[in-house]
C-alpha cells in the first residue's frame, strides 16, 4: 500500500510530507484562473460628453469620444462621433470620425464619415471619405494615406501659446 504512493510521488517523501505536493497541486489551477480574466481586456465603452456640457479647451484620449454637447478646442481620439446636436469649434482627429452634428474647423482621419445631418465648414483630410446625401460642407477635401502625420511623418500639432490659439 505504501509502495503505491510512493510510485506516484516524484521523488521519495515521508507520510507528513504527501500533502503538500498536493496543496501545491491546489494553486496551480489559480494561475490558470488569473490568466482568463487577462483576455477579456474589453475596450472600454466611448466618453460621451453630455448635450449640457460645454467645454473650452482641448480633449485628448486614445480610446473613443461621442460629443454630445459643445467643444471649443481641438479633440483627438481613436474613434470620435459628433452627436446630432453637438458642435466642435476646432481641429478633430481620429482614426474614425463620425459626424452627426456640426463642426467648425479642420476634420482630420483615416475614416471620415459625414452623415446626413451633418454640417461640417472646414477642410477635411482623409484616406476615405463618405457623405450622405443631405450633408453640408463647405470647405476642401484632401486625401493622404497618413492624414494623421503632417509631410514627413511627423504628428500634426498646433503650437500655442499663453493657452490661446493664434
Amino acid at each position: 500500500m505504501f509502495s503505491k504512493s510512493r510510485i506516484n510521488e516524484p521523488g521519495p517523501n515521508q507520510d507528513g510530507e504527501d500533502e503538500k505536493p498536493k496543496a501545491a497541486e491546489k494553486p496551480a489551477p489559480k494561475p490558470a484562473a488569473d490568466a482568463a480574466p487577462s483576455p477579456p481586456k474589453a475596450k472600454p465603452p466611448a466618453s460621451t460628453l453630455s448635450s449640457d456640457l460645454h467645454v473650452k479647451g482641448n480633449l485628448k484620449t486614445s480610446g473613443d469620444i461621442q460629443i454630445e454637447g459643445q467643444v471649443e478646442g481641438d479633440i483627438r481620439a481613436h474613434l470620435l462621433t459628433v452627436g446630432e446636436g453637438a458642435t466642435v469649434k476646432g481641429e478633430v482627429m481620429a482614426d474614425d470620425v463620425v459626424v452627426n452634428g456640426r463642426v467648425v474647423g479642420r476634420v482630420r482621419g483615416l475614416k471620415v464619415r459625414l452623415t446626413s445631418t451633418a454640417r461640417v465648414e472646414g477642410d477635411i483630410v482623409h484616406k476615405t471619405i463618405a457623405i450622405e446625401s443631405g450633408a453640408h460642407f463647405e470647405g476642401s477635401v484632401q486625401r493622404q494615406d497618413d492624414p494623421l502625420n503632417g509631410p514627413g511623418g511627423k504628428p500634426v500639432a498646433k503650437v500655442e501659446q499663453g493657452g490661446h490659439k493664434s
